[in-house]
């Protein structure tokens, strides 16, 4: 899609659509088209309703006084409380709407409240990642009928909607990776994506074979592969400022990328597994994140490290039972193997703190006990460091992604103890996430750290009117939003 600022009036603009916001207050101004939009209010055609599970959309055809073919208006509910978040998802459904009556070019007037650079922004975003599909594997020719070939905001900062542009196609860049079926993604192709990625966007990139993470001792990561046919693979994706002012500070960006999960002998119930796909959504949101970071260029230094398996029962595969030896040189005994998200990622942090990183997020589709907690609105938080999570969560409000902390006390930490070896790798089903959290927290030390289980939020089971079925990207604005703010 391309996306450009218009500097023309909006009434000289030619495209198959003009897109304008109208609220609940008082129909929006349109220059001489306004007169029909009032009387779209007036007869109840049109409200301005707020997005629910549908938009409120009224089309005016050949709308008088301006250029375009059609004049859409979209419902934005109260005025004042439309924000940019709002905007984003509001646009997506719009465009969604659009594309499916054969529009082909967009062009949003927004009024001079909502045309700051934070809206601009969030309206490309919107446009993007609205017009993205999961019908990849398709072979319908229709498909191609439906599509955006030029979107544009009137009156934009450029540099606002380029920022637009480069978060959304990296987030549809990570949606389209987890959305990949287990037998074309398995975790070395995963590692060879992100090659690519790092290639084209001047990143350093290192992959770890088994042989090497064998040498280096990460034990917990190795057990949870064992019993897959595919190798597995540590991804490093590394970013550097060229900036004399750089950050001595260092981020490093963990997602959790088991590209399939069976649970292992933990063996999982066969209704839905086939989502399981999505197992690898936080690995895919910092491979994402890094290619909005490499683009936008923050001045702290940032690495991000995916370790990549699939976790399967085949004949070598981890026992419930088992002992591992972990990077860190603690031991774990493993009671669940459908419990080994942590697993691979406590070796990851390890080595992201081997190689000098400063502060640490990860992000793991990690625990069914979220989504109860939350449901599929908001991602857990956990931390170590109160100041460093409300540096995270400010970039998620910023983004317009939803997170909400949980407590990590250590009464919590008691539920892991072990006869056997240092820890055990779950404690039961009471506050499982927070479990799970305390898991991982025992590895990072005093690093300044945030856990982000984003198992509920990662994957929609239904399209939404501003978004495709299948994985969301979550967490990547966020990821690139925290190192841009730094």
């Amino acid at each position: 899609m391309d996306i450009k600022a218009e500097a023309r009036p909006f009434n000289e603009i030619d495209t198959d659509a003009l897109l304008i916001i109208g609220f609940e207050d008082a129909p929006p101004d349109a220059g001489a088209a306004a007169g029909a939009i009032q009387e779209l209010y007036k007869t109840g055609e049109f409200a301005g309703r707020a997005l629910g599970k549908s938009l409120d959309l009224a089309i005016i055809h050949n709308p008088a006084g301006l250029k375009a073919k059609r004049l859409a208006i979209a419902g934005g509910g109260k005025k004042e409380k439309f924000d940019s978040a709002e905007l984003r998802k509001v646009v997506g459904a719009a465009l969604r709407s659009l594309k499916n009556k054969r529009v082909h070019s967009i062009a949003l007037a927004l009024d001079n409240a909502t045309r700051s650079d934070e809206f601009v922004t969030a309206a490309v975003e919107g446009a993007v990642l609205g017009d993205f599909e999961s019908d990849r594997y398709k072979t319908d020719p229709k498909k191609a009928e439906k599509h955006i070939d030029h979107f544009a905001i009137v009156g934009a900062s450029p540099d606002a909607a380029d920022r637009g542009r480069i978060l959304a196609e990296a987030q549809n860049f990570t949606r389209a990776l987890a959305n990949d079926p287990p037998n074309l993604l398995t975790p070395m192709r995963l590692a060879e994506r992100a090659r690519e990625m790092a290639s084209a966007y001047a990143l350093a990139c290192e992959v770890l074979d088994q042989d090497r993470m064998r040498q280096l001792g990460m034990g917990a990561l190795l057990g949870v592969a064992q019993g897959s046919a595919e190798p597995p693979a540590l991804i490093v994706l590394r970013y550097q400022p060229q900036s004399a002012s750089a950050s001595k500070d260092h981020l490093a960006l963990v997602g959790k990328g088991v590209t399939f999960d069976t649970g292992g002998i933990s063996i999982k119930p066969a209704l839905d597994m086939d989502q399981m796909r999505f197992d690898m959504a936080g690995g895919a949101a910092v491979v994402g994140a890094m290619r909005a970071i490499a683009q936008l260029k923050p001045s702290i230094p940032v690495t991000g490290i995916i370790p990549a398996v699939e976790n399967m029962p085949g004949g070598r595969a981890q026992r419930p039972g088992d002992i591992v030896t972990s990077l860190s040189g603690k031991t774990v005994e493993v009671l669940n193997t459908d419990a080994e998200g942590r697993l691979i990622l406590i070796d990851a942090l390890t080595y992201a703190q081997r190689l000098g990183c400063t502060h640490m997020v990860d992000a793991a589709t990690l625990t069914g006990a979220v989504v109860v907690a939350l449901g599929h609105l908001y991602a857990g938080a956990f931390s170590n460091n109160q100041s460093f999570l409300d540096k995270l969560l400010g970039a998620a409000r910023a983004e317009g992604e939803k997170i909400w902390q949980f407590p990590l006390d250590d009464e919590y930490r008691r539920a892991l103890d072990s006869e056997f070896a240092d820890l055990q790798n779950i404690g039961g089903r009471p506050g499982g996430a927070i479990t799970a959290a305390c898991f991982i927290r025992d590895f990072v030390n005093e690093i300044p750290w945030v856990h982000l289980d984003i198992a509920g939020t990662a994957w929609l089971e239904d399209a939404k009117p501003y978004m495709a079925k299948g994985a969301t990207g979550i967490g990547v604005r966020t990821f690139v939003q925290l190192a841009r703010g730094w």
